[in-house]
C-alpha cells in the first residue's frame, strides 16, 4: 500500500532542521504502524476517522 504525501502535508511543514523532521517521520510511521495493527486498510480514512474523535486514537493505541 503506498501513502501519499497529502496525507499528512509534508510539502508544506517548516520543520527544515535539527532533529524535528526525524522526529516528525517518525511519529508518522507510529501513525501508520497503529493504523495498520488495528486493521485499516485506508491509511488516510483512518486517519480521518481518528482526527474527527481523539478518545478512538487512544483505543487504537490501547490507553483506554
Amino acid at each position: 500500500m503506498r501513502l501519499t504525501r497529502s496525507s499528512f502535508t509534508e510539502d508544506a511543514s517548516q520543520l527544515r532542521t535539527g532533529n524535528a523532521p526525524r522526529a516528525m517521520a517518525t511519529y508518522r510511521n507510529l501513525a501508520i504502524g497503529a493504523l495498520r495493527t488495528a486493521g485499516t486498510k485506508n491509511i488516510a480514512a483512518g486517519l480521518r476517522r481518528n482526527a474527527r474523535d481523539p478518545r478512538r486514537a487512544l483505543t487504537c493505541l490501547g490507553l483506554t
